[in-house]
């Protein structure tokens, strides 16, 4: 009766940890903190004083340690390096094994800065038959050794876990080959327009929806700017942020960007987790332009605090972010939604007249005014508006449009630039 009561909270304890991982691992907010959670459900399914969460990297060929907990010694990361005999014996594992002293050399190698010696027992994590990681467990409670209640309820954990160590080697992977490719551009100490707008290209490509938005907030922005009086090395800087601003997105769940509904608070969070994600991927690349990673990270502020990821006032964010913010603001809304039709420019440029100051920039919504009226009279060369069909509003119009902001800043509001 007593094994029989044992393995009954056991049992109770491995689907308490099953409800704790479901949240953490769809979430995928703060992954440190997830393995710090799925190690610990771990150790309490499998009855482990110590434990450790590894993933599997084949270029080149090792493991990292995620996360861990119990081990006095293993050092933060604990890393080893896999040979081909390594990895084929780990990816032919269907089960968790018990490392014995002969068997230590057959699953891992002497030459990190661990000592496999540690580790009692290997539970394989694998994806679609593919290794994407290790648990590795180290003494039980008491000393004993591991049974087979244990490997079966550590197995049933470990599927969770595969999944969460593929997606953020994923991610993780993703995010790093675009920060190589920027800092191999940044490198030539020369960005031509033609070469940013194929990586703004790209960042559009996972969903038909947002194909060439990024191009247009680049353009929108550098208009903008350029009404406000900027220079043309500011100008070509406020393009370029433009183009980069959603460099995170290439993070985001595909299924997000078609969804034809409100998303959900949690993927909300994931999409506007693409702002931090991509300040990651830009933060340390030699730019001539050195903004770009403030406009990356915070193009969703607004100016009553209301924005993310920092909830920072108008005051607190500079002139180009404003600028590029409210460019995608503009495009976004004159854009065709998986959730709605476009809205006109005249509806739209009446909307966010109406949030300035409290949301955006007095000076950058009279420069964007300024463009869409050249528009209007057809004095650009090149116009400011992708397509003119779109184009529902008159130049006097606009001019009220701009003496209502101008009213609003003056009588109604004190401005801070």
């Amino acid at each position: 009766m007593a094994v029989e009561n044992d393995n009954f909270r056991r049992l109770l304890r491995t689907v308490e940890a099953l409800s704790d991982l479901g949240p953490e691992v769809t979430a995928e907010r703060d992954f440190s903190q997830t393995a710090r959670t799925m190690i610990s459900a771990i150790r309490q399914a499998a009855g482990a004083r110590e434990a450790a969460l590894f993933a599997f990297n084949d270029k080149p060929s090792l493991i990292t340690s995620i996360a861990s907990e119990g081990f006095a010694m293993l050092p933060e990361p604990a890393l080893i390096p896999l040979l081909p005999k390594h990895i084929h014996a780990l990816s032919s594992l269907r089960r968790p094994v018990m490392l014995t002293s002969e068997s230590y050399q057959t699953f891992l190698s002497s030459n990190g800065n661990v000592a496999p010696e540690l580790f009692r027992c290997l539970i394989p994590l694998k994806v679609g038959g593919k290794l994407v990681g290790l648990i590795a467990l180290g003494r039980r409670e008491g000393d004993r050794d591991y049974e087979e209640r244990e490997f079966e309820a550590v197995s049933i954990l470990s599927h969770y876990i595969a999944l969460a160590v593929h997606n953020h080697v994923l991610a993780h992977s993703l995010a790093q080959r675009v920060a190589d490719n920027l800092r191999l551009m940044a490198s030539l100490h020369r960005f031509y327009d033609n070469t940013l707008e194929a990586f703004a290209a790209a960042i559009d490509v996972k969903h038909v929806n947002i194909h060439g938005h990024s191009l247009r907030v680049g353009r929108y922005a550098a208009g903008i700017g350029e009404a406000m009086g900027m220079d043309a090395n500011e100008v070509a800087g406020v393009r370029s942020a433009g183009y980069l601003h959603d460099i995170g997105k290439v993070a985001v769940d595909k299924r997000i960007f078609g969804k034809p509904g409100a998303l959900d608070p949690t993927e909300f969070r994931e999409m506007a987790d693409h702002t931090v994600v991509g300040h990651r991927i830009v933060t340390g690349v030699q730019f001539p332009w050195p903004q770009i990673p403030e406009v990356v990270r915070w193009h969703h502020e607004r100016g009553d605090g209301s924005g993310y990821p920092d909830g920072l006032l108008l005051e607190d964010v500079p002139m180009t972010v404003r600028i590029v913010g409210l460019a995608d603001t503009f495009d976004a809304m004159t854009s065709v939604r998986p959730y709605r039709e476009p809205l006109s420019v005249g509806g739209t440029l009446s909307e966010i007249v109406r949030m300035t100051p409290q949301k955006y920039d007095p000076n950058a919504v009279h420069g964007l005014l300024v463009q869409v009226r050249r528009d209007a009279v057809g004095s650009h060369r090149t116009p400011f508006l992708e397509s003119q069909t779109g184009l529902n509003i008159a130049p006097t119009d606009i001019d009220h449009l701009a003496a209502t902001v101008q009213h609003k800043v003056t009588n109604e509001r004190k401005y801070l630039t």
